[in-house]
């Protein structure tokens, strides 16, 4: 059975309204939460930097720790010896 909810997720002062699979609520919600941690921390620290700059700045930290942890899971080396 597909069971998609709607929902809304407050981000940076907006709502955002997504369609998500009912299990997949909790993770979503945190990531939302996660995303408005570093944006406010970010916007603390750099309090005359444009809010577009600072959005910038949080997606790169969060691609960047993305990358850092697949690249750490990797196991390509290690199975093709």
């Amino acid at each position: 059975m597909n069971d998609k909810i709607k929902i809304n997720l407050q981000m940076a002062g907006a709502s955002y309204p997504i369609t998500i699979n009912r299990e997949d609520e909790e993770m979503v919600r945190e990531a939302a939460k996660q995303v408005d941690i570093r944006l406010n921390a970010y916007r603390e620290h750099y309090q005359n930097v444009p809010i577009e700059r600072v959005i910038a700045m949080v997606a790169y930290q969060f691609s960047l720790e993305k990358l850092q942890l697949k690249e750490r899971h990797d196991t390509e080396p290690y199975t093709a010896k």
